[in-house]
């Protein structure tokens, strides 16, 4: 096979078209996050229908990852990308034109379907068409602009809705994500290690029915669904926290606590060079139990060890989906769209259950609530990492000569 290789034009162009990808994918999802008081005082809504502007889009995009991935495997991995990156920011103008609150979460649900075309191929294309020893390096670059698109993108859409109106900062974000849609479809290199083929309905059920058949890649997916659980309920209540007493930020300073995601795009990178080198197994261990210390440090009372809790909490998530990213493909080498599918559906499940328990334990419990709740997640993705390491060390002794 013929693989991209480091330090070539063609390394740099498919990892910079990448990380643009999930930027401007992840900055749209989360778009509407930082503007849900502005569209409860617009559209006349509460909190908790205005916070369905994100949900509509989260559900959609995790539905829609099972049966994406066999449209890629006809239609082709870039050609997918580069579709699904074209109308999702299509769908931000018009989104940023909606009539009434209604019609902002069916073009919403629309827009989740769209960037489904995005994060679980983009992961396939990094395990089929990168050399080996480097899928960890490039995963973490991957990674790394979810977490720059996910943090600018908050950031942005605030200061715009501020400066203007939130209809201006999503149609800015839409033009934006239109010149980034057309930049990727020039820059990207074609796949050379896939063959697009004509696959029907019944040979996507049992692709997918392979990908969720051996327990390893069933416990990875179930890794991402504890990790993004937690990661979710942390920054959905910390903001609670930092607005209430003692501490009384305005809104627009805890926006600020996005930057913290900086810590995400080295860590993804970090770690992803790290799991090449020492195991994903032990890069696992290493990640999560940076993020255990960071959510414990957040229980102490002053702001500034709040907020360096909630950096190396952050650094050690991103590090974490960074390894189980390239584990995915590592676990599943025939069916690698369909099983980066049933990973991000896990791991989005993770974020809207997860995410919406918590608001159980802050609101009976508050922030130590929270965290214990956090903690009980992340010391069972432990358990999980081990049960994983376990069934790989049986599957190698039964595969081995006797």
């Amino acid at each position: 096979m013929s693989y991209i290789q480091p330090g070539s034009a063609e390394y740099r162009r498919s990892t910079v078209a990448l990380f643009g990808g999930a930027f401007v994918t992840f900055a749209e999802l989360y778009a509407t996050q930082p503007l849900m008081p502005e569209l409860s005082r617009y559209f006349h809504v509460t909190p908790a229908v205005s916070s369905l502007s994100l949900s509509a889009a989260t559900a959609a995009l995790a539905v829609s990852m099972l049966w994406v991935s066999g449209l890629s495997d006809s239609w082709g991995r870039k050609r997918l990308m580069s579709a699904s990156l074209l109308a999702s920011a299509f769908l931000s103008i018009f989104v940023a034109a909606s009539p009434n609150f209604a019609a902002l979460l069916l073009l919403r649900a629309a827009q989740g379907a769209t960037i489904a075309g995005f994060p679980s191929i983009a992961m396939a294309y990094v395990n089929e068409e990168f050399h080996p020893k480097e899928i960890g390096r490039a995963m973490g670059l991957y990674v790394s602009g979810t977490s720059v698109g996910g943090m600018t993108g908050r950031m942005i859409i605030g200061a715009l809705s501020d400066a203007f109106s939130w209809r201006i900062a999503v149609l800015v974000l839409g033009v934006i994500s239109l010149g980034l849609a057309a930049w990727f479809w020039r820059a990207l290199p074609l796949p050379r290690n896939f063959t697009p083929k004509l696959i029907g309905v019944r040979e996507v059920v049992e692709r997918l029915g392979e990908a969720f058949h051996r327990k390893p890649l069933i416990g990875v997916y179930a890794l991402g669904f504890l990790l993004m659980g937690g990661f979710v309920t942390m920054y959905n209540y910390v903001t609670y926290l930092l607005m209430g007493s003692p501490y009384h930020f305005s809104q627009t300073l805890v926006g600020f606590i996005f930057i913290v995601y900086l810590t995400g795009t080295l860590s993804s990178t970090w770690m992803g060079r790290l799991s090449d080198s020492m195991g994903r197994s032990q890069a696992m261990r290493l990640a999560i139990s940076i993020a255990l210390a960071g959510c414990l440090m957040t229980l102490f009372i002053p702001v500034a060890l709040k907020i360096v809790g909630l950096a190396i909490f952050t650094f050690g998530f991103f590090g974490a989906h960074s390894v189980a990213s390239g584990w995915v493909g590592q676990l599943a080498p025939a069916f690698k769209a369909q099983a980066s599918s049933f990973y991000l559906l896990f791991y989005y499940a993770g974020s809207s259950i997860a995410g919406a328990v918590g608001g159980l334990f802050w609101s009976v419990y508050g922030w130590p609530g929270v965290i214990g709740m956090i903690t009980v997640l992340l010391m069972s993705a432990f358990l999980v990492e081990r049960l994983v390491a376990g069934w790989l060390r049986r599957e190698h002794s039964d595969a081995s000569p006797v």
